[in-house]
């Protein structure tokens, strides 16, 4: 059977893409990923989410959306989209159990946290290197903590972390934070914080499990060591796109390339979300990035039925386009 459409991914662009594909009665297949819900789903509040003014969890947020999408017709696989092959249609996206075939994709695959690359991360990822304050917190309760990093992410992590923790070092490597005002204000206002500026991470060590955190000093060159018996990293992330092989085209740092409706160079393969947007990674312009590419992917799949693949290849026209199969 071939789908007439598939969403990879599973948080908020891709639920969302679901519900107005699942209003046009398409019966959207997702492929959830790794990750059900996505990057929200590991943050402990979120607060900037409009609707919400007390705030919200992000996993009782994910849960809603995904119940939301079901209700109008979704289908959630829990499987990983290991490869797709766009040069012929209908397309067809490899998984882990094997091929799917669809007349439409919309890819909304995210972003993965960018990680320190220091000596000690990857041995101690699970015992004590995390990148989820809301999933590991708990084991932390009464012990000191460094988080890395100076977004949103960062500072609100580094605040929830002190639900547990005896203390939370907020390493920087700059002299002030990025996050927004009102989020800088009330965790430097936390009297567990301490902050440590223009400071970056040089190694993590420990034997069975971390134990310390060492640092360096960007402007004196300065080393020094902090006792940690956990490092949580948030500087940044990195587009989840890898699986495409070359052939969506990709901006230098790997965002896929899409219009305003969620449009790739190729006919019929939508984006949504983080995946293709390297400036604003939120909730709110993944839902509305997500609901463009799922009225488009409608549109795309309403004039397919009368003219034909043939004919809406032709009708595209402009540099960006490319071949599918042509890397980018």
């Amino acid at each position: 059977m071939v789908e007439k459409l598939v969403i990879i991914g599973s948080g908020p662009a891709a639920y969302t893409a679901a519900i107005y594909a699942g209003r046009a009665l398409l019966e959207p297949l997702l492929i959830a990923g790794s990750l059900l819900g996505g990057q929200p789903s590991l943050t402990a509040e979120i607060e900037n989410y409009p609707g919400f003014p007390r705030g919200i969890s992000g996993p009782e947020l994910m849960q809603a959306m995904l119940e939301q999408a079901e209700r109008f017709g979704a289908r959630v696989q829990l499987d990983e989209a290991t490869g797709v092959d766009f040069s012929r249609h209908p397309f067809t996206v490899m998984t882990s159990s094997g091929p799917i075939e669809a007349l439409a994709v919309i890819i909304a695959t995210g972003t993965t946290p960018r990680r320190l690359g220091v000596p000690g991360e990857s041995e101690f990822v699970g015992r004590g290197v995390s990148f989820c304050a809301t999933c590991d917190g708990f084991f932390y309760r009464g012990k000191e903590v460094v988080v890395v990093g100076g977004g949103n992410a960062a500072v609100v992590e580094a605040e929830f972390l002190t639900r547990f923790a005896s203390r939370v070092y907020l390493v920087h490597r700059r002299d002030q934070l990025r996050a927004e005002k009102v989020l800088q204000e009330r965790v430097l206002r936390n009297s567990k914080v301490v902050p440590i500026w223009n400071t970056v991470v040089t190694a993590i060590v420990g034997q069975e499990n971390v134990t310390a955190v060492r640092l360096r000093n960007v402007q004196t060159g300065e080393e020094s060591e902090v006792p940690a018996a956990g490092v949580f990293v948030y500087i940044g992330t990195e587009p989840n796109t890898a699986f495409l092989g070359g052939q969506v085209p990709l901006d230098a740092q790997g965002y896929i390339q899409a219009d305003q409706q969620g449009q790739t160079a190729i006919p019929g393969v939508f984006a949504a979300g983080d995946v293709q947007n390297p400036l604003l990674h939120q909730i709110a312009t993944a839902v509305g990035s997500g609901a463009a590419a799922g009225m488009t992917a409608e549109r795309f799949l309403a004039e397919l039925a009368s003219v034909g693949y043939a004919e809406l290849r032709l009708r595209v026209r402009g540099p960006s386009v490319v071949e599918p199969g042509t890397p980018a």
